[in-house]
C-alpha cells in the first residue's frame, strides 16, 4: 500500500481554482470553499481563484493562461461535468491537454461509486497535462471535491507519498521540448 516517506521534504505546489457556473458567486460557491480548504490544510499555496459562466471559450482561456502562469502547477476545476446542455468543461479543456490522465477518471469514479452509486456515470471527471501543469476537471459538488481531494490529489500532490507522486515528475513535464 502507498505510503508516506517522512525523511523526503514535504513541497507546496501552486493551485489555481476554477469554478465553473452560470449562477454562483463567490460568497456560495462551496465547491471552492472545500477545495481552497483542503489546498491551504495541505500545506499548497492557492495561487489563484475565480468563477467563469459555463462557456467553453471563458474555460479554455482561463485555464490556458494559468498553465502559462510559472507560479501555477496545478489547475482543478469544479462544475460543468455532466450532460446537461450547459455542461461544457471537459469539452473546453480536453483540446488544452498533450497527455490525458485516463486514470483520474477511473479511481475517482470509483471512489464516487462507493458513496453515490451507479449516479457516478452522469460525471464526466477529466485530467490531463499541458504546458508543463496538471489539470483536474471535478464534478461541481462539494462531495465531488471532497472525494477527489482526499481519495486522490491530496496524496498524489504530496512529494512524500511513496511509491511515487505528480510532484516527483513535475521538472520533467516539459522535457519533450527541450529536445533537440
Amino acid at each position: 500500500m502507498p505510503d508516506l516517506d517522512e525523511n523526503r521534504p514535504f513541497i507546496p505546489v501552486g493551485i489555481a481554482v476554477l469554478t465553473v457556473s452560470d449562477t454562483r458567486t463567490r460568497a456560495e460557491d462551496k465547491s471552492g470553499d472545500v477545495l481552497e480548504a483542503r489546498i491551504g490544510e495541505a500545506g499548497h499555496r492557492l495561487e489563484a481563484r475565480t468563477i467563469v459562466p459555463d462557456d467553453r471559450a471563458r474555460i479554455y482561456e482561463q485555464v490556458k493562461a494559468w498553465t502559462l502562469d510559472a507560479a501555477i502547477d496545478v489547475v482543478i476545476t469544479t462544475g460543468g461535468t455532466g450532460f446537461t446542455g450547459r455542461d461544457v468543461t471537459p469539452e473546453a479543456l480536453e483540446l488544452l491537454f498533450e497527455k490525458r490522465m485516463d486514470g483520474f477518471s477511473a479511481v475517482f469514479h470509483r471512489i464516487s461509486y462507493d458513496k453515490i452509486g451507479t449516479s457516478t456515470i452522469q460525471s464526466r471527471a477529466t485530467a490531463g497535462v499541458a504546458n508543463a501543469t496538471f489539470i483536474f476537471v471535478l464534478p461541481g459538488s462539494p462531495g465531488a471535491c471532497k472525494d477527489a481531494w482526499d481519495g486522490i490529489l491530496k496524496q498524489q500532490l504530496d512529494f512524500r507519498q511513496m511509491p511515487c507522486n505528480f510532484v516527483e515528475i513535475m521538472p520533467r513535464l516539459d522535457e519533450h521540448l527541450k529536445r533537440g
